[in-house]
Order: C-alpha cells, then structure tokens, then sequence
C-alpha cells in the first residue's frame, strides 16, 4: 500500500492548520474525504476537489475502499468514530487526548487488534527533534528536578469552542497533556502524581487552571516534578520544560521545539512535527503495527483523582 487513501474526520482548527498541510507536504497519504458535520469544505488547498460528508458513517457507506481516517474531532466522541472505522476495515489516526477515559482507551487497542488495523494515538509534541534529543541525553540520567510550565491564552488558541470547558473537554488540561506526553516520553522512569489543585470556573465543568505535584516512582531515577498550567495567559505564552540532572540543566521551550543545555543552544527546527506523523502512521499501516501510549492520559486522570478542586471566577469569551 505505496500511497494509502485517508479521510479527515472534523474540520477544525487543528485539521486545517495542521493536518492538512502535512498530508500535502509529506505526499504519502491521498486525502479523499472529509467529514463535517456542518458542511465545511477544504477548497484553496492543494489538495482539490475532496468531497465533504455530514457524518463518517455517511462517508463509509460512500467510500468503501478507503484506507484509513484521521480523528480530529473533540475527544468526547472520538471512541464511538474510532470502533466504527476500525469495525469498518480502517486504520485509526486519533488526535490528542486519543480518549475521554482510560475504559475507552483500553477498548480501543482491543478493537483494532481484533480488526488487525492500525491505531495510532498522535502525542504530536513527541514529533520534535528536540524532544528526541532530550530523551537520548536523559537515558540512564539522574533527573533531581523538572519545573513544567505551560500557559497560554485560550482565547487565541480556542476562540468560541466551548466544548473544551465541557465535561469531557479536558480543560487546560487539553494543552497541558501535550507536555505531560512529553514528560512521560523523555524521562528515564516513570512519575507519580502526589498532590493536584485544579481551578474550575463556577460556569464550567473543567479546569482553567492547574498545578500539579509528581515525584519518580520508588526505584526510578527522577527526582520531583512540577507543573502549573494555565488558560488564561496573556501576552508571551509559555511552554516550557526546565529539567535539572545530576550533569547540568536542559531547557525544552517553545512546545518542544527547541532545546538549550546549560544556557547554551543545542538544537531548535522549524514546525514539522505533524510531517513526521504522518510518516510515522504510514510506516506502522505497512508494518501492520500500532502506537498506543496511554500514560500522559493516566497523569491527567490520576490529577483528577487526587485533586483539590476549586470555584474561580466565571470564564466568558
């Protein structure tokens, strides 16, 4: 299968600024469906004419030899569009988080191993050079401490979708995951979530605001962790890890992108990191594989577990 057929499930933002664009630049997938539920198309983009469906159960009926889809849809619905594609004969690209529960993860590896599909769960801040260069550097490395801050304004990055503060919508914790899937990626043992306190506006289900408190599990080699997140960032926003080891300090910023150690720049790249999965996706359809990591999702749950939770100001657009 040189070049398999694809299919994007939600047209939103991510869809547009990011998947749309890496099919075209990396040229190994067709694109030859969307699915809106409202009807948007994909005209002026190099991809021509891809037909729009109201529904993916609308667009499996009329695309029975399609090959795979990509999930971009909130995370609420994902699990009922993903057992379908796979039940359908389709490998399964899901966005992050790649589930609304850990229950629903769990069954979703189950119903691709019966389907022998692919499914990929695309932690997309792990697809940065930096981020692979921190974990080499990492390996076999004292950690004493990682300071995660993640802030930015959710009015730039979410204008009007409120589906993000409604149960189900994960909150700051939408973006704080992609560092969470970082940290879970990089670090030489795995955390434990020891203390959590999550601000949640009184006209919202989930947090708008978040700190959290982690240490290496007994045995491991991390030290202690901590993160603060925040939606309500103005100006500069922030995504940073500082990551103190037993040889010096490194800094990963910018998402990922980039990385300093000891002050001094070590490696920084340009946005492809959406290129490299969907080369990625493409070798684990050939290789019949799949690419499931549940942990940053357990990080967040186990949050929620242990958290204090906390009213704050009502949040309006």
């Amino acid at each position: 299968m040189d070049r398999p057929t694809l299919a994007i499930v939600g047209l939103g933002k991510i869809a547009r600024d990011q998947h749309v664009p890496a099919i075209a630049a990396t040229g190994l997938f067709r694109l030859a469906a969307v699915v809106s539920p409202d009807g948007a198309t994909l005209e002026g983009t190099a991809h021509g004419d891809v037909p729009t469906f109201r529904s993916q159960a609308e667009m499996l009926a009329a695309c029975p030899g399609l090959d795979a889809v990509a999930l971009c849809t909130p995370p609420a619905v994902r699990h009922g569009l993903a057992v379908e594609a796979l039940r359908a004969g389709k490998h399964v690209l899901i966005e992050k988080p790649p589930a609304a529960t850990l229950t629903e993860l769990r069954v979703l590896i189950d119903e691709a191993e019966t389907a022998g599909r692919t499914l990929f769960a695309a932690w997309h801040s792990r697809f940065n050079a930096a981020v692979e260069e921190t974990r080499r550097r990492l390996a076999g490395a004292a950690v004493r401490h990682v300071a995660i801050t993640w802030k930015e304004d959710v009015r730039r990055w979410h204008p009007g979708q409120d589906w993000i503060f409604a149960a189900g919508g994960f909150g700051v914790f939408d973006p704080g995951i992609n560092a969470l899937s970082i940290l879970t990626d990089i670090l030489p043992g795995p955390v434990v979530v020891r203390a959590a306190e999550l601000l949640v506006p009184a006209n919202r289900d989930t947090p708008i605001a978040a700190t959290l408190t982690m240490e290496g599990a007994a045995g491991s080699a991390v030290g202690t962790v901590t993160a603060a997140f925040d939606f309500l960032q103005q100006g500069e926003q922030t995504w940073s890890i500082a990551i103190e080891t037993d040889g010096g300090r490194l800094d990963l910023t910018h998402g990922g992108t980039r990385l300093r150690v000891d002050g001094k720049p070590v490696l920084a790249e340009p946005d492809s990191e959406y290129q490299r999965i969907y080369r990625h996706f493409h070798h684990l359809i050939a290789d019949a594989s799949t690419d499931v990591d549940g942990r940053p999702l357990q990080l967040v749950a186990d949050a929620f577990l242990v958290g204090r939770w906390r009213t704050t100001d009502a949040f309006h657009w």
